[in-house]
C-alpha cells in the first residue's frame, strides 16, 4: 500500500496561480468574500466584481449569492448564463462556460486533484469546458479535465469525469449516459 508523505508535497514548478501576489491578496481578502455575500442581492455588481479581477463574462448573466470562484482570471462565461447559490468554481485551471449554461445550486467544478498513488500526493490539473445550452443540476460534480458537450444535462448529484457527448443526459456516480435531450 502506498502512503502519502504529505511533508514531501510541493506545488508543481510549472504551475502559478496566474495573477500577481497583490491581486491574489486583494481577491481573497475582499473580492471573494463580497462575491459570496448572501446579504447583498443582485447580479450586475457580482459580474462587475469578477470582471475587475479578470473574468470574461458575457451579457445577461445571473450570479446568485453564495457563489465561490477560486481564481476569476481563469474563468470565461458566455452569454445569459445562470450561476446559482453555492456553486463553487474551484479553478486552479481554466473553466469555460458556453452560452446559456446553468450551474444549479451547490454544483462543484474541480480543476485540480491529487494523485493518491504518489507518495508526494502530486497535483493533477485539467481545465473544464461546458458547452452552450447545458444544465449542470444541483450538487453535481465535474472533475478535472471534463468536457461537457453542448445541450447536455448532468442530473442531480451526478459525478462526471471525461467527455460528455452533445445532448447527453448523465446520471449517477460515476455518471453514465441514461438518455438524450
Amino acid at each position: 500500500m502506498t502512503r502519502q508523505d504529505l511533508a514531501s508535497y510541493r506545488t508543481p514548478p510549472d504551475w502559478h496561480p496566474g495573477a500577481p501576489l497583490q491581486i491574489q491578496i486583494l481577491w481573497f481578502g475582499l473580492g471573494a468574500p463580497l462575491l459570496a455575500a448572501r446579504w447583498l442581492p443582485g447580479s450586475a455588481w457580482r459580474v462587475g466584481l469578477l470582471r475587475c479581477f479578470g473574468a470574461r463574462i458575457g451579457s445577461d448573466c445571473r450570479l446568485k449569492p453564495g457563489l465561490r470562484v477560486k481564481f476569476p482570471w481563469r474563468l470565461q462565461v458566455g452569454q445569459a448564463c445562470w450561476l446559482a447559490e453555492d456553486a463553487w468554481i474551484d479553478n486552479l485551471s481554466q473553466v469555460t462556460l458556453g452560452d446559456r449554461v446553468c450551474l444549479s445550486q451547490g454544483t462543484y467544478l474541480c480543476t485540480g486533484n491529487h494523485d493518491f498513488r504518489s507518495p508526494a500526493f502530486d497535483l493533477r490539473l485539467g481545465p473544464i469546458t461546458i458547452g452552450s445550452d447545458s444544465w449542470i443540476a444541483a450538487r453535481a460534480v465535474l472533475s478535472p479535465g471534463t468536457h461537457v458537450g453542448s445541450g447536455a444535462v448532468i442530473t442531480l448529484g451526478a459525478v462526471v469525469s471525461g467527455e460528455v457527448p452533445h445532448g447527453a443526459i448523465m446520471r449517477g456516480n460515476p455518471a453514465v449516459q441514461v438518455g438524450d435531450r
